[in-house]
């Protein structure tokens, strides 16, 4: 069982390893005395609140929490993987990455690891809300893809992915996404603003409307194209609004900025992000 193993998140102070972090243990997945977390800087900032805080296990020692954890996370920026000077050994156990842009092989090969899930996830994890799809290594179990599952539907939802070139595209996919949202809600808020409406109630609005067409979307049964096609066929004035983007180039700008962000992910580097 899963809840039986102790969980480590290497870089799990930095924004993504402690979202999933605050996830698992806000799932009730892993208990805090089951947690293991390390950072070269040993920063326990964002913690002060955790129950139990005193139970995790902090460390600046990767190799410490390799050797004491049966699941390890690995969650720091790409061009700090190479030098994590860790030696999983067949026997220590399963090692998930959510390091973008690094192949399972890679991983193999820097770490010693066999059992290897390359997955990607976002900091909505914190709130059960990412969404992680993952690919295994041939030497991953059974066992261990069970295991994988549970974690991730403890911060969310999760799929297994046919292929690694899958993974880069939801790297696209995944991280950009808010910033694509908070960018259409902008404009949005913008164009209110413009009519006359005080920004603060056009900012409020807009964050709600948004808010509630995200949940009632997650929920429903019909496809995004479906709701689409059924707006427009009611013919009021979202079918008029539909109609004129579909007429437009939004579609277009969409994709574009999504092949931008896929080939953003394939050439990352160290100086793309920060440490933890």
């Amino acid at each position: 069982m899963i809840s039986e193993l102790c969980i480590g998140i290497i870089g799990g102070t930095g924004q993504l390893g402690a979202a999933i972090a605050h996830g698992l243990l806000r799932s009730g997945l892993v208990s805090p005395e089951k947690l293991w977390i390390s950072s070269r800087s040993n920063n326990r900032t964002g913690f002060e609140s955790v129950e139990s805080k005193a139970a995790i296990q902090f460390t600046t020692c990767n190799q410490d929490l390799i050797d004491h954890c049966g699941i390890v996370i690995i969650a720091v920026p790409p061009g700090l993987s190479a030098a994590l000077d860790i030696n999983v050994k067949p026997h220590h156990g399963l090692l998930i990455s959510v390091i973008a842009g690094v192949t399972i092989e890679q991983l193999q090969h820097r770490t010693g690891a066999e059992r290897v899930i390359r997955a990607m996830s976002n900091p909505a994890a914190e709130k059960g809300l990412a969404y992680s799809p993952w690919c295994a290594s041939r030497e991953v179990t059974a066992e261990d893809r069970e295991a994988t599952q549970a974690l991730f539907n403890a911060i969310g939802q999760t799929d297994e992915v046919a292929s690694e070139e899958q993974i880069d595209q939801f790297t696209a996919l995944i991280g950009p996404v808010p910033g694509f949202v908070a960018y259409y809600a902008a404009s949005m808020v913008d164009y209110a603003v413009t009519t006359g409406i005080d920004p603060v109630i056009a900012e409020r609005a807009i964050r709600q409307l948004f808010h509630a067409s995200g949940v009632m979307l997650a929920a429903s049964e019909a496809s995004p194209a479906e709701h689409v096609k059924a707006m427009i066929e009611y013919a009021g004035t979202t079918a008029a609004g539909l109609t004129a983007m579909q007429a437009s180039p939004l579609a277009d700008a969409i994709a574009e900025g999504l092949d931008a962000a896929y080939k953003k992910s394939k050439i990352m580097t160290a100086t793309d992000l920060s440490a933890d």
